[in-house]
């Protein structure tokens, strides 16, 4: 589709439309389904576990839950492609390689709730913004380490 899509573009821009950059913009816009997807495990496990544990328990629980629910869905369509590698050997590499995006997604996440009264009341905030702070770099870390 995004073949067809750049072919309708101008010559200049349909020069930079190279196969090898519209299946990266698709494996993203993919990776970007599956961070939905995640976004909406993330929120409602913090919405059931938020009164057990507090938001903070709950939001580290929500993340190594959505982190999961992502791996196995980007493994399955997002990164397809890629040779298969055993399944809790490739999923441990996910969570670890992910670290960092943890800390970016996780640490906006406990900012927010430590400093607004809003996203304590409406944890969904929080959560949205650690997932879109974390994104840009879980994606290259997962295509470039976990998914080769």
């Amino acid at each position: 589709m995004l073949s067809r899509l750049a072919a309708g573009l101008p010559a200049p821009a349909r020069r930079l439309a190279t196969v090898a950059r519209l299946t990266l913009l698709a494996q993203f816009l993919r990776f970007g389904a599956v961070g939905v997807g995640g976004f909406l495990v993330d929120t409602a496990t913090v919405y059931a576990l938020r009164y057990p544990l507090g938001l903070y328990g709950a939001g580290a629980v929500a993340y190594v839950v959505a982190a999961s629910t992502n791996w196995a869905l980007n493994r399955a369509w997002t990164f397809r492609a890629a040779p298969r590698h055993r399944a809790h050997r490739q999923w441990l590499r996910f969570l670890g390689v992910n670290a960092a995006g943890f800390v970016l997604n996780r640490g906006t996440y406990a900012a927010l709730i430590a400093g607004s009264a809003l996203a304590r009341e409406a944890p969904v905030l929080a959560v949205a913004a650690g997932a879109v702070a974390g994104m840009g770099l879980n994606f290259t870390l997962s295509r470039r380490i976990v998914f080769r």
